[in-house]
């Protein structure tokens, strides 16, 4: 398994919520990923976040960003 770190900035701000990018080429069909959240102390938590598709695009979306990391097959 691959993953992927990203940061609060990496998160776009849109209308109701926040999400990150990820194209299909980075990540795979996205049909596997499991996203979570790290927190101070370094542990992880999972985070059952919204997975939007739209064309080549996955988009993460949540409603506050955070820092932490996706799993995935690649």
């Amino acid at each position: 398994m691959s993953q992927k770190n990203f940061k609060k900035e990496d998160f776009i701000n849109t209308d109701d919520q926040y999400q990150i990018e990820y194209k299909k080429e980075e990540i795979g069909e996205g049909s596997n990923l499991i996203v979570e959240r790290i927190y101070e102390k370094g542990s992880y938590e999972v985070v059952q976040a919204e997975i939007k598709r739209l064309e080549e695009s996955i988009f993460i979306c949540w409603s506050e960003p955070f820092d932490g990391r996706i799993i995935f097959n690649q």
